[in-house]
């Protein structure tokens, strides 16, 4: 039986082509119409990580992790300061980090969630209620007003950065409470004015022990000058 041949009605150039099929076998591609296939998705948190709004998501051993090391963290710290970053530019949160970071001072950005859970069974657990939209915590182990002086400080002039409130050796304070704090002289601060009022006395004391061995050495050089035009 003959193959039928179909020819092109459509074509405009006087000739009348013979509708060729597609060239596949001939490792010729060719796109059909219709809507683009959608990437496909990364996995959901139980799988190996993706992305949610932008946010890297975290698996179930990633966010246990974080849980842990915070908690630990927690655990250790004397004040803990919850704040409350907004469109903050990555330049200016690098150069706060810093500052703190040279003060020995933890700065934690993470998920309410997660923070919360971290605050179990630590002096932050006090704080939980207060893991609500954009948060950031910061954690001092050693000095106590160095944190507040540094975060008071930063919010000068700035509207999109605030603090909430704080936990210090145990005990619950306001906003107002950590403006105070930072008024109070830090550790190191401390340590100096301590220092100086140690030296303080020691200098004078040696004052006085000196003064009247330099008067009796005045005297008996005198003496012997004396004793010599003598001679």
């Amino acid at each position: 039986m003959a193959k039928r041949i179909e020819v092109d009605p459509t074509r405009r150039d006087g000739n009348c082509g013979v509708l060729q099929p597609p060239l596949l076998g001939q490792g010729v591609s060719y796109r059909t119409s219709g809507p683009k296939p959608e990437p496909a998705k990364p996995t959901g948190e139980n799988g190996a990580g993706g992305r949610k709004g932008g946010e890297r998501v975290l698996n179930r051993t990633e966010k246990e992790q974080v849980i842990g090391e915070l908690h630990e963290k927690m655990a250790k710290a004397k004040t803990a300061i919850v704040a409350e970053p907004k469109g903050l530019t990555v330049a200016v949160v690098t150069e706060l980090r810093r500052k703190l970071r040279d003060a020995k001072i933890d700065y934690r950005v993470v998920k309410n969630t997660l923070a919360a859970r971290a605050a179990k069974g630590t002096s932050v657990e006090v704080l939980a209620e207060k893991f609500v939209g954009p948060t950031a915590i910061v954690m001092s182990y050693d000095d106590v007003v160095a944190p507040a002086k540094l975060l008071v400080d930063f919010m000068k002039d700035r509207q999109n950065f605030a603090i909430r409130a704080a936990v210090v050796e145990g005990k619950v304070i306001d906003a107002k409470g950590v403006q105070a704090l930072a008024r109070l002289p830090s550790l190191k601060e401390l340590r100096g004015q301590i220092a100086s009022l140690i030296a303080q006395p020691a200098t004078r004391l040696a004052r006085m022990i000196g003064t009247p061995g330099q008067q009796l050495a005045r005297v008996l050089g005198a003496r012997r000058e004396q004793l010599e035009k003598q001679q």
